[in-house]
């Protein structure tokens, strides 16, 4: 009676001492999560709680690597994917143990006479020991699903750096839109300043002065289109960095030169070595690789043993009793008879094996398409960024002097002046664009190949003065 007492207080010390580890926190993320969802449904939540904080020191013009660092130290879908990787990371310990052991008791309402005395009490404790090699296939298995997400969160990672790098340019351009456009602007009141000296002089007509108010008044329009847009911008790349979207985020207005690859060859292998969705794809299939041999070894059996102690009586029946326990081993096998079921279970993992290997070589043709596509854009910007930098911009430059010298002396008529106006606006304006867009295409082209690591590349040459038109002559 003793015994039983003893091992009824063992197992009630237990269970408590289970019931009390199972509610503990170990993730203090989780802590925080778990309160903010109490929040939610039980408290009235603040509205300024719910919307992201403004970081004045992230205000202003700043290089775009402290916004890329901040990115991946913030971004919730970097922060999403890497819990993802460490959740599947913490199955590894789970597959590679073995299960729990099952203790069981049995009372005999009506008590077994023996020889020795009455059964009045059993205890049975009985444990599962997988066939060799089972433990360690749902390990790798496991760790294979971990290689995965770990290729996955580099992805993400390398797709938030693509983001900012896009947003940021973007901001860059408008920036730099602006500007020139400003620039514009003045020389605009300078040409209407021209107009207006030479309608008081009776050599140019009111007409003349009123297309340079409504072209100023054009400008205006521009420019508040501009200013839009560049809040736009803004909130854009503040959701990527996970701030408020009314911080006031600001690029550069001289950005550093930029290296554009020059070797198409290094960059498909250098995609194909390194992209992380590719990794992700290889992780993939070595873990339906490990699914085979795992249902493979489901034809093996596995081994329970256990024991058995049962606590008889020290008086009984029969005059010889002699009161002493029974102590009992056991030992048993599952029986995999059941062919058909395994068979089938193995084709199955052989089938989804070879159906994760076929995706994998459409995205490597895929990312070989999308490497040469992405360097034929950026040689062509590059291409037209020296054509609009040697040639057109000076040459545009050269005939709105001209032509403001022309219509000072009366040989050129305004109309003329406004449209070689206008055309160079427009040629600064696409030669901003055409610098934006050329680092967003590096940035695309970095994340397919997974980061430019290797040969050199030929740099973006920075313009030495900012584009602007030259004033006409007083």
């Amino acid at each position: 009676m003793a015994v039983r007492s003893t091992l009824f207080l063992l197992g009630a010390i237990a269970l408590l001492a289970g019931c009390k580890t199972a509610h503990q926190v170990r993730d203090p993320e989780y802590a925080h999560v778990a309160h903010s969802v109490h929040q939610a449904w039980h408290a009235s939540t603040p509205v300024a709680d719910a919307v992201d904080p403004v970081f004045s020191h992230l205000e202003g013009p700043h290089p775009v690597e402290e916004y890329l660092q901040f990115a991946l130290n913030q971004n919730p879908d970097i922060q999403a994917a890497r819990k993802q990787m460490e959740a599947i990371a913490h199955q590894v310990p789970v597959a590679a143990s073995l299960e729990d052991p099952k203790l069981g008791m049995t009372f005999y309402p009506e008590q077994v006479q023996t020889a020795a005395g009455q059964q009045e009490f059993a205890l049975t404790a009985n444990q599962k020991f997988p066939w060799h090699g089972k433990l360690d296939a749902r390990a790798q298995l496991v760790e294979s699903q971990t290689n995965m997400a770990r290729a996955q969160l580099a992805a993400v990672e390398l797709a938030t750096i693509a983001k900012v790098k896009r947003s940021y340019y973007e901001l860059y351009f408008i920036q730099q839109a602006i500007a020139v456009t400003e620039a514009d602007r003045k020389l605009l009141g300078e040409i209407r300043d021209v107009a207006n000296a030479r309608y008081k002089a009776g050599k140019a007509s009111q007409q003349d002065l009123l297309r340079a108010e409504l072209e100023i008044s054009n400008v205006e329009n521009e420019l508040i289109r501009l200013r839009q847009r560049l809040k736009s911008a803004q909130a854009r790349l503040a959701r990527v960095m996970h701030i408020a979207p009314q911080t006031k985020v600001r690029a550069l207005d001289r950005v550093p030169p930029e290296q554009v690859p020059r070797d198409l060859e290094w960059l498909q292998r250098q995609a194909v070595a390194a992209r992380p969705e590719l990794h992700a794809q290889l992780a993939a299939l070595e873990r339906d690789q490990r699914a085979v041999e795992l249902a493979r070894l489901d034809y093996m059996p596995d081994v329970t043993l256990g024991a058995t102690w049962i606590d008889v009586a020290s008086a009984g029946i029969s005059p010889v009793a002699n009161g002493r326990d029974s102590f009992l081993l056991t030992a048993g096998i599952n029986l995999p008879i059941y062919r058909k079921r395994l068979d089938s279970s193995v084709r199955s993992a052989e089938a989804k094996a070879v159906s994760t290997a076929r995706p994998y070589d459409s995205l490597r043709d895929a990312t070989l398409e999308e490497v040469m596509d992405l360097f034929a854009q950026a040689q062509s910007q590059q291409d037209l960024l020296t054509l609009f930098r040697e040639d057109i911009l000076p040459k545009a430059r050269q005939t709105l002097e001209v032509s403001s010298r022309a219509y000072n002396t009366g040989e050129v008529d305004f109309l003329q002046l406004i449209d070689n106006w206008r055309q160079l606006l427009r040629y600064e304006i696409s030669y901003r664009r055409l610098e934006a867009s050329l680092r967003q295409t590096l940035a695309e082209l970095e994340r397919v190949v997974g980061g430019f690591t290797g040969p050199s590349a030929e740099t973006i040459p920075t313009p030495r003065e900012e584009p602007q038109a030259l004033p006409p002559p007083p």
